[in-house]
């Protein structure tokens, strides 16, 4: 492959053909790596400042205590290996839909995989998120990165989850201050925010912001923070 664009993986999902490259960007000389689904650009290793926003800030919110953490959607691993560095992570279980994005890590084919396959307090789980029967008072902080925003979803059926509803299973599965914690690519939802104020105790919708070196200028993105007594 050419050093300027490798296709390190491709394969065929329900949802579409998936695949990871590495690119070499001339302009900042870095080397890239990137997950595509179809054409749709999911995720970017020059983009993760989100990604870490979003362990980073659920996690200040969290109690003081050894924390069961789970996450919502594996990408390139910045949230998993953002929560692990908090010395307060006792476990980290990390729930993806897609079986290439486990293997990639597992493998060590993305730049944070072998790290986070050798940790043992970090457990890969293929599966639906929005499908797991999550025991009551189980989990200490819940980080969810899967869908753009809640309205702009992966999957048409993940929309009953962005609901009253949904998000009671939430606050249902945190112990006593725990707190639910979501990543969205767009501004903060006035809409959204009344269903999480319907849940969570204070939630606030916090807007990140970080550099973009491919047009010199600045990008942003949200994170939901809620908490349960």
């Amino acid at each position: 492959m050419s050093r300027l664009f490798e296709e390190i993986d491709y394969r065929q999902t329900p949802m579409g053909p998936i695949s990871l490259r590495r690119r070499h960007i001339l302009s900042i000389e870095t080397d890239v790596y990137e997950v595509l689904l179809g054409d749709e650009h999911l995720m970017s290793s020059l983009f993760t400042a989100g990604e870490i926003a979003l362990a980073t800030l659920g996690l200040a919110a969290a109690p003081d205590r050894p924390l069961r953490i789970l996450v919502g959607g594996l990408g390139l691993g910045y949230t998993a290996k953002a929560a692990l560095d908090d010395p307060r992570a006792a476990s980290v279980v990390v729930v993806d839909a897609m079986e290439a994005v486990v293997d990639w890590h597992r493998q060590g084919l993305v730049p944070l995989g072998a790290e986070l396959s050798a940790d043992p307090r970090c457990k890969f789980q293929l599966g639906d998120f929005f499908a797991l029967d999550l025991e009551p008072a189980s989990l200490d902080v819940i980080l969810l990165d899967i869908d753009h925003s809640p309205r702009s979803l992966l999957n048409p059926a993940h929309a009953r989850f962005y609901s009253a509803a949904g998000l009671q299973g939430m606050g249902a599965a945190l112990t006593p201050g725990g707190v639910f914690a979501l990543w969205s690519d767009e501004g903060p939802d006035a809409d959204f925010m009344v269903l999480m104020a319907q849940v969570f105790l204070d939630p606030s919708a916090q807007v990140v912001t970080f550099d973009n070196p491919l047009t010199g200028g600045s990008s942003s993105c949200t994170i939901y923070v809620g908490k349960v007594a």
